[in-house]
C-alpha cells in the first residue's frame, strides 16, 4: 500500500462508517453477479454509444441544385445520344433519321441550357465559367464540352430547318456556306456527344454527397446507358421505321446496358450509401425505370417494325432514362440529409484500410 505525505493530514475514517461503506461495496458486487456480471468487474455505468451529428445536423452540406439540375441531366443524355444517331444516319444517307436526330439534339440541348441558366440563377454566370478552363474541374470541362457540341449541333440544325422551310431563311449568301459546313459541324457535334452525355455522372461523383460519390466508379456507365435509351426512344418515336433501324438496335443495346450497369452499381456499392436507391421517391424511380425499360426493350423486339408499337416501346425507353436520372439525383439529395450515409460508409472504409495494413497514411492511424 503506498502512502502520501499529505495521508498525515486527513483524519482518520471513523471504524463504522468504514465497515458500512465495505457492506455496501458487496451488496453491489453480489447485484452485479445477479445481473449476469463475473462480480470481478464493475459494470459499465453509460450506455452504449449510439452516433448522432453535430445537433443533429448534416455531415456534408447538401448540393444547392434543384429539379432543373436533374432535368438537365436527363436532356444531356438525350442530345449527346441523338447527335450520335444523326451523325450515324448521315454516314449511311438516311435522311428521315438524320434530321429527327439533329433536331432533337438541338431541342435537347437549349432546353438544358435553359434549365442550367435557371439554376445558375443569372445567365452570366454561365459565361464566367468559360473564362477558364480546369481539367482538374468536371464543372469547367462540361462547360466547354457543352458549348463546343451546341456549336456543331447549331450549325446542322439550321441547315435542316432552312429544308423544312424550302429555303426561305433571311441567309442570303450564307446559304451556300450553311450547307457546305453542315456535314463537318454535325461530325463536330458527334464528337462531343458521348462527352456530353457522361460528363455529368462524374460531376456528381465528384462531390461528397454520399450516394452520387459511392457510385462514382459505375455512374458513368449508367448515364451512357441511360443516354442510348432517351435517344434512341424519341427517334423510335419521331422517324418511320423503315429508317429507324439503327436506333432500335441502339435501344436494345441501351437496355442491356442499363440494366447491367444498374445492377452492377448498386452490388459495388457500400450497402449504406446505396439505401437512397432503393428507398422512397428515388427508390420508386429507379424500380419503375427498370420495368419500362424492360417493356420498351421487348417491344422493341418483337414490334419494333409496326408503327404503334415503335412508338410505345420509345416514349417507354425515354421515360426510362428520364426516372434513372431524377431517381439517381433524387437519392443524392437524401443521402446527404442523413449523416448516417456519410459516417458509416466512412467507418467501413477505415476498418477496410486497417484491416489491409494500410497504417501509416494520413487518413489511418495505428489506433
Amino acid at each position: 500500500m503506498t502512502t502520501s505525505e499529505y495521508d498525515s493530514l486527513r483524519p482518520p475514517e471513523p471504524a463504522g462508517r468504514r465497515r458500512r461503506r465495505n457492506a455496501a461495496d458487496g451488496r453491489r458486487r453480489r447485484r452485479a453477479g445477479q445481473a449476469g456480471a463475473d462480480g470481478a468487474r464493475e459494470m459499465p455505468m453509460v450506455p452504449e454509444a449510439e452516433f448522432t451529428s453535430y445537433y443533429g445536423r448534416p455531415v456534408v452540406k447538401p448540393a444547392p441544385w434543384g429539379h432543373d439540375i436533374a432535368g438537365y441531366l436527363f436532356l444531356g443524355g438525350v442530345a449527346g445520344g441523338s447527335a450520335l444517331l444523326a451523325a450515324g444516319a448521315q454516314l449511311t444517307g438516311r435522311e428521315a433519321l438524320r434530321r429527327n436526330g439533329r433536331l432533337t439534339a438541338i431541342g435537347a440541348v437549349g432546353l438544358g441550357a435553359v434549365f442550367l441558366v435557371r439554376d445558375l440563377g443569372r445567365p452570366e454566370r454561365f459565361l464566367n465559367m468559360l473564362r477558364t478552363f480546369k481539367l482538374t474541374s468536371p464543372m469547367s470541362v462540361g462547360s466547354w464540352i457543352l458549348s463546343g457540341f451546341s456549336v456543331g449541333a447549331g450549325v446542322a440544325a439550321a441547315a435542316e430547318v432552312d429544308r423544312l422551310t424550302g429555303q426561305r431563311l433571311p441567309l442570303g449568301p450564307l446559304r451556300g456556306v450553311l450547307h457546305a459546313v453542315e456535314g463537318p459541324a454535325g461530325l463536330e457535334a458527334a464528337a462531343f456527344a458521348p462527352a456530353l452525355a457522361v460528363y455529368t455522372a462524374v460531376l456528381l461523383g465528384d462531390t461528397a454527397t454520399p450516394t452520387w460519390n459511392g457510385a462514382h466508379q459505375e455512374l458513368p456507365f449508367v448515364f451512357v446507358s441511360s443516354a442510348s435509351l432517351a435517344a434512341a426512344g424519341l427517334a423510335m418515336v419521331t422517324t418511320p421505321t423503315d429508317e429507324a433501324a439503327p436506333a432500335r438496335r441502339l435501344a436494345v443495346l441501351g437496355v442491356l446496358g442499363d440494366l447491367v450497369a444498374t445492377r452492377v452499381m448498386h452490388a459495388r456499392m457500400d450497402p449504406v450509401a446505396a439505401e437512397p436507391l432503393h428507398e422512397g421517391r428515388a427508390g420508386t424511380m429507379m424500380r419503375l425505370s427498370e420495368a419500362l425499360a424492360i417493356a420498351g426493350g421487348v417491344g422493341t423486339i418483337l414490334g419494333g417494325r409496326r408503327r404503334g408499337v415503335a412508338v410505345a416501346s420509345g416514349l417507354a425507353l425515354a421515360a426510362a432514362s428520364a426516372l434513372t436520372r431524377f431517381g439517381v439525383f433524387e437519392a443524392g439529395l437524401h443521402s446527404a440529409k442523413d449523416p448516417r450515409y456519410t459516417i458509416e460508409p466512412q467507418k467501413r472504409r477505415l476498418a477496410a484500410r486497417r484491416a489491409a495494413g494500410v497504417t501509416d497514411d494520413s487518413i489511418t492511424t495505428a489506433g
